[in-house]
């Protein structure tokens, strides 16, 4: 007799409104060329641009438009330089 495979139906969250914001707000970024644009017209961009996720997302609050502000200027900050490190055997 064989087996029958139990089917159990997994429960897909809903993604939160703030991961919703966040998504949208990436995919901005990604779109809008703001990774590599001047740091006087990424700060423009992200005035506006979170002036728009504030009215398009009303549920959030104020910290986590903070939040999601700098998120996004982490993601769209240029990676940063590994410095090789120095052998201390060889340096000396």
């Amino acid at each position: 007799m064989a087996k029958q495979k139990s089917r159990r139906r997994r429960e897909v969250a809903e993604p939160t409104v703030f991961e919703q914001a966040r998504d949208e707000l990436f995919q901005h970024i990604m779109r809008c060329a703001v990774i590599g644009a001047e740091p006087e017209h990424q700060v423009e961009w992200f005035d506006e641009t979170m002036k728009y996720l504030g009215d398009r997302y009303h549920e959030l609050s104020e910290g986590e438009l903070k939040d999601l502000r700098t998120l996004g200027e982490r993601f769209a900050a240029p990676p940063k330089a590994k410095t090789p490190e120095v052998d201390a055997a060889s340096a000396a």
